[in-house]
């Protein structure tokens, strides 16, 4: 599964937005420059996150976009929703009572699946905006066992030491 431009984007724009403010407005074509994301894509975004709740504007010279609440009240998972971002693993549409097939059944793997998009959405709800910024979210480069480190030769090779006394 795999979560599609629009909600990365405003992931993206939002962390931007909340690391580079300041207290002041940020541009979108300051975000659009420093992210390399089309500016008519961000102002589509920030107008969803605008009618979330999640950003406010703020207009005239030196204007921009700030955050409506706090870093650490803003969850990921609020931002994929404020952008209409549907986290889906199944064919089945969400809420509905029937599933996919062509008898209206489920498949037999559709629990698992959806359980699946109930475990990503716990976890979006689970990181802020604060996290993101503070580099508290773990990769999976740290699950990663260390790559060992070559150590120096403690003892010089035989040939040099017979260089050295000839």
């Amino acid at each position: 599964m795999k979560l599609s431009t629009k909600g990365r984007y405003a992931v993206m724009a939002m962390v931007d937005l909340a690391a580079n403010s300041e207290g002041k407005p940020v541009s979108l074509a300051e975000i659009a420059e420093r992210q390399e994301i089309s500016l008519s894509y961000l102002e589509q975004l920030f107008g969803k996150l605008r009618r979330g709740g999640l950003v406010k504007s703020v207009r005239g010279p030196g204007g921009g976009y700030l955050l409506s609440r706090s870093t650490d009240d803003t969850r990921i998972s609020d931002i994929v929703v404020a952008v209409d971002e549907p986290l889906r693993a199944t064919r089945c549409k969400v809420g509905s009572s029937v599933g996919c097939r062509g008898d209206n059944g489920r498949c037999l793997t559709h629990d698992l699946w959806e359980e699946l998009v109930n475990q990503i959405h716990m976890f979006l709800s689970s990181v802020s905006l604060e996290d993101v910024i503070a580099k508290r979210v773990l990769g999976t480069r740290s699950l990663l066992p260390p790559e060992p480190v070559e150590e120096a030769p403690t003892e010089a090779p035989a040939e040099a030491i017979e260089q050295a006394l000839a």
